[in-house]
């Protein structure tokens, strides 16, 4: 740590980081990349993905033949292709340890990630395909007729779904429950079915849909299931999936209330706290610090996130809303990353102040002696730190999932598949860098420890707020993120304090840009493969850039008097 007014020094052990980043490394790649080891809550899509365009040549002539549509003059730029996963019944598995026997049975028929792909309807309404994104078949389509009626229960609340059923019969078209089967014979058959060897869910003549359990195919206490519904006397949608135990639903959905709860009081409430705080004390040490500081690196933040959102486009035309509301939507989303990136720039001139208020400089300037140096040691040092946290996390999901029973899910609204561009995905690497650094650890360690009087304390608290917004992951209990994030903030904290708010900014980014690199590289297409690689590396490219522009001032040479000179006079 340097004191101000001294010379810019960056002293590291690099020998002994070097041996602790490899070690964090190979932990990482054993447990997280290497799908023979990898732990099943950080298991990587192995198998080679179809495009999206191919999704749509797929999807096509199966929505012609199926639902009967017109679509002959619909291309490629006319429909909506989005990455769509049942996300519960994969937690499921994951859950129960059944999802490499389910791979080995069912994966290549019944897949739980899909592209699903939205086809226009000349005669109005339109077609939605779900293909596997490994094989390119169809497996599944819902018809969203004109002028449609018909609601579906999933996504409803339970206080809403006796009204919904009511509307649903009428929406069917008062079809009786043998129209029904005649009319999802064909299907079956066609799919290799023997409807007198399955088993009919409805016995009520009121009941909505249709729905055909195989004893055959289970998997734990899930069974397959073959879903329709109706819509004018039609077919509206046919659905093979497996089933979703009531009880694990019922604990997502009571871990989720939880995170929720976890995530408004214990981060949203306490961030809100020190971003007050900071406006108050970026005025208070005014005299320490400068109003000019942390600009730049807020409109880096302002940007990176309104770019990370704008990438999620297809996420939001995939929930169907329309135009203005996508852009209700964003103007939103843009006006709360206006008031974040305020309390980033506050927490930078706050921090700043109150860290050089006590002598000490753990934010350098560029026209400090020494900068371009200690900038360079500090990517260093980020590089070799990161590669031991990845190691660290690797080890903490493992205990976490002997001891605690921990499991993730997947999260389609979050996936590099359903982004504009998955190359720009991490952005938000940088963006987390700047402003969590800026925010938890510059502002947050100095402004709690004047609270507590102790920086290990100050640490901890700061940790456990950060560790607190990210609850809402689909990753459960849901209390396992908070002791990840809480053990990781600890020792990005002794980072910023042993090394500077660079190094720790450095440390932060080049940890999210490895696991989001590699996420690209997974995808095994070219331009992703070389945008991951691209990724990873440009820290260090902006950290020797930094080097560059800012050399150490060349020494002046001591002036002196030749000897033969003064003998001569």
């Amino acid at each position: 740590m340097n004191r101000t007014g001294q010379p810019l020094v960056l002293t590291a052990n690099f020998k002994r980081l070097c041996v602790l980043g490899a070690i964090g490394l190979i932990l990482f790649v054993v447990f997280q990349i290497l799908p023979g080891t990898a732990m099943q809550s950080t298991e990587q899509q192995t198998q080679k993905v179809i495009t999206k365009q191919e999704a749509f040549e797929a999807a096509l002539p199966y929505a012609q033949q199926q639902a009967g549509i017109s679509a002959d003059n619909v291309s490629y730029e006319d429909v909506l292709v989005t990455y769509k996963s049942h996300s519960d019944f994969y937690g499921y598995l994951v859950a129960n340890e059944l999802l490499v026997s389910y791979n080995e049975q069912f994966k290549q028929q019944y897949p739980y990630d899909l592209y699903s792909v939205r086809i226009p309807d000349s005669e109005g309404g339109q077609v939605t395909v779900d293909v596997h994104m490994n094989t390119g078949i169809p497996v599944s389509y819902t018809h969203e007729f004109p002028s449609s009626s018909y609601l579906d229960l999933e996504v409803l609340p339970a206080s809403k779904v006796e009204e919904a059923l009511l509307i649903n019969r009428m929406a069917e078209g008062g079809i009786t429950l043998s129209e029904k089967q005649q009319l999802a014979a064909p299907i079956l058959a066609a799919a290799g079915y023997t409807p007198s060897k399955l088993n009919l869910q409805n016995t009520d003549e009121s009941d909505t849909g249709l729905i055909y359990t195989d004893p055959s195919m289970k998997i734990g206490d899930s069974v397959l299931e073959l879903r329709f519904t109706f819509e004018n006397g039609e077919i509206r949608s046919y659905e093979p999936r497996f089933s979703v135990p009531a009880a694990h639903t019922a604990y997502v959905e009571k871990q989720t209330s939880q995170a929720t709860i976890m995530t408004l009081v214990g981060y949203g409430l306490f961030t809100l706290l020190l971003g007050v705080l900071a406006i108050i004390y970026s005025v208070r040490t005014r005299a320490y610090t400068s109003f000019k500081r942390g600009i730049w690196l807020s409109i880096l933040y302002f940007l990176f996130t309104m770019i990370g959102t704008f990438n999620l486009l297809p996420t939001f035309q995939a929930e169907g809303y329309s135009t203005a509301m996508l852009i209700i939507l964003l103007s939103i989303q843009a006006l709360f990353t206006l008031a974040m990136t305020c309390l980033v720039y506050f927490s930078l001139v706050a921090g700043n102040g109150l860290w050089r208020k006590d002598g000490l400089n753990l934010w350098p300037q560029s026209k400090e002696e020494g900068y371009g140096r200690y900038v360079l040691n500090s990517m260093y040092s980020g590089y070799l730190w990161a590669f031991a946290l990845l190691g660290l996390q690797s080890v903490i999901f493992l205990f976490l999932e002997k001891g605690l029973g921990s499991w993730s899910t997947t999260d389609a609204s979050q996936s590099p598949y359903n982004m504009l561009y998955p190359w720009l995905m991490p952005l938000l690497a940088w963006m987390a860098g700047i402003g969590e650094e800026a925010v938890y650890r510059l502002f947050g360690i100095r402004m709690f420890k004047k609270m507590v009087r102790s920086t290990i304390l100050a640490s901890l608290i700061t940790s456990v707020i950060w560790a607190m917004g990210h609850t809402l992951y689909p990753i459960y209990p849901v209390i396992t993120r908070p002791i990840e994030l809480t053990i990781i903030g600890l020792v990005f904290s002794y980072i910023m304090i042993r090394y500077g708010f660079i190094t720790s900014m450095f440390s932060h980014v080049i940890f999210n840009s490895i696991l989001m690199g590699v996420s690209l590289i997974m995808m095994m297409d070219t331009v992703n493969v070389f945008a991951g690689v691209f990724w990873i590396i440009l820290p260090a490219i902006v950290g020797y850039i930094i080097y560059r522009f800012n050399p150490a001032p060349k020494k002046k040479k001591p002036l002196f008097t030749a000897p033969h000179l003064e003998e001569n006079q």
